[in-house]
């Protein structure tokens, strides 16, 4: 009777245990859909906005699905020259400004990560306290403006973001938590210089942590508009941001964009319909690359969390 009766009772244990693991999962799978529905639904709305009627926009008519589908929006800002320069330039001051935030950013952290660099704690500091302390905007302005002269130059938005002591300790920890020692004092031993064993064997195996890195800084690049918008007065130069913030905020459109569809919508429902369409053309590059980082990405954020 008495191991019956611990039978019993270790089943029913068991039982409350499995019902209380999958009540959990209910009650967490709920919460994540919900949290989902609220973070895609915006998103859901902006896509289907930009391919429905202009009036339907602007009278509120559009809740989840198009309604009366619709490429005048998209075909409007694409006839529009001031906005496709605005994406050429983003597309330009983005990949130039990953690129050197990459190869400054690991150029400063490969020695940093060597254990026989001399001063090391000194440089290490040093970098973390520009983190800390800046000089302001003013300041900022004064040297780009003013001494550097480059007020209504490109290198205004490119040069003072090309590295960032944040990247800087990003790639120096994966560094020096997933690259043996061994390794490069090995190809030292044979002969290679510092700058081969950077470009032969760092970089190559670096290649997670860079991924992030570039996936980060574009996203940082490609959404900034302060920093064209206060250095910029060529609109020949503008970033998109600054452009859609222009369409967005102060509803500057081009006159030549709204000439050929007066007849079919009012000017207001145009606006509405091409807002919703230059976010979805702003936001399309960031998506389409996202899937081929994505690998490395996962990989390069868990950086730390498992160690082995």
């Amino acid at each position: 009777m008495t191991l019956q009766n611990n039978n019993e009772k270790t089943n029913k244990s068991k039982w409350r245990n499995g019902w209380d693991d999958k009540s959990f999962n209910i009650i967490i799978m709920t919460i994540l859909i919900f949290m989902l529905l609220i973070v895609l639904y915006p998103l859901i709305f902006v896509v289907s906005s930009s391919f429905s009627d202009g009036r339907a926009v602007m009278t509120g008519r559009v809740v989840l699905w198009p309604v009366n589908p619709t490429l005048e929006g998209y075909a409007a800002v694409f006839r529009n020259n001031q906005i496709m320069i605005g994406f050429r330039n983003s597309l330009i001051y983005t990949v130039v400004g990953v690129v050197l935030n990459l190869i400054m950013g690991i150029l400063a952290a490969f020695p940093l990560s060597r254990k026989d660099l001399v001063g090391k704690r000194f440089l290490n500091l040093f970098f973390i306290f520009t983190m800390f302390f800046s000089g302001g905007m003013i300041p900022r302005f004064l040297l780009i403006a003013d001494t550097l002269g480059l007020m209504d130059n490109p290198l205004a938005l490119i040069l003072p973001g090309m590295m960032s002591v944040w990247y800087v300790i990003l790639i120096r920890t994966y560094i020096s938590s997933s690259i043996p020692d061994e390794l490069t004092e090995s190809a030292e031993l044979d002969g290679c210089s510092a700058i081969g064993v950077l470009w032969r064997i760092i970089v190559p195996l670096s290649k997670p942590i860079l991924a992030v890195i570039a996936l980060f800084c574009g996203v940082a690049i490609w959404n900034s508009y302060f920093d064209g918008f206060i250095f910029i007065r060529d609109g020949r130069l503008f970033p998109l941001q600054v452009v859609l913030r222009n369409i967005l905020i102060l509803s500057n459109m081009d006159p030549e964009m709204m000439a050929d569809i007066r007849g079919a919508v009012n000017r207001q429902a145009m606006q509405h319909l091409v807002k919703y369409a230059v976010i979805v053309v702003s936001s399309a590059p960031l998506l389409l690359a996202y899937p081929f980082v994505q690998r490395h990405f996962v990989k390069g954020i868990m950086l730390g969390s498992v160690k082995g």
